[in-house]
């Protein structure tokens, strides 16, 4: 059976990785697979410290769209892959990589993930997570202090140099994509359980 892949996309802070893992932890019955676009950014080994926090990684040529692209391929057909661990306290690609085996549900979140169309071409299911920019952007503040070690002067000027702008410019306007816009991401349990739904038919369907 060829796996189903979803795609969960939606702004830097929406809450986008909390619906696609609720998503994963309800699939009883059904080997799932996580990957996060994240894990994709390009690995700019020749650039220092100072120069790589300088970068715009909420631009889509941050990403490595065609090593994504084609692990993605690769699960459809599938195949394991070794998927990317990016360090985002160095701004680097870790050495080591992660080991996704096939799977009967492939689940993948990222902030870009529907800009690209060879991307968007590999989802069966395409979900938007929409959360008002405040929310949005408290999250990003807790999560960059305590996960990442960044001051908040550098959070701050980085939402408002690259971050705000790029979701304006790509992210907003890729979810005229989805399938389904999922309105206060993970806490928002009817549009979740709406979703599950719609998995578990397509899943029915296949195996019937």
């Amino acid at each position: 059976m060829r796996p189903l892949i979803i795609g969960v996309a939606g702004g830097s802070g929406s809450g986008k990785t909390t619906v696609a893992r609720r998503v994963a932890e309800a699939l009883d019955g059904a080997k799932v697979a996580f990957l996060d676009m994240d894990a994709y950014y390009r690995d700019h080994h020749a650039l220092t410290h100072d120069e790589l926090r300088l970068l715009n990684w909420d631009h889509p040529d941050a990403f490595d769209l065609d090593l994504l692209a084609a692990h993605l391929g690769r699960l459809a057909d599938g195949h394991g892959i070794e998927k990317p661990v990016y360090d985002f306290v160095r701004h680097r690609r870790a050495p080591e990589s992660q080991r996704i085996e096939p799977a009967d549900v492939i689940v993948i979140d990222g902030i870009l993930l529907l800009v690209e169309e060879r991307i968007r071409a590999r989802l069966d299911i395409k979900v938007f997570v929409d959360t008002d920019a405040d929310i949005r952007l408290i999250r990003r503040i807790r999560r960059d202090m305590a996960r990442r070690g960044r001051p908040l002067e550098e959070i701050l000027d980085q939402y408002l140099t690259t971050v705000q702008p790029m979701h304006l410019q790509f992210v907003e306007p890729s979810k005229r994509y989805a399938d389904l816009i999922i309105p206060r991401g993970g806490e928002n349990a009817v549009a979740i359980d709406l979703l599950l739904a719609a998995i578990n038919r397509r899943l029915a369907g296949a195996r019937a």
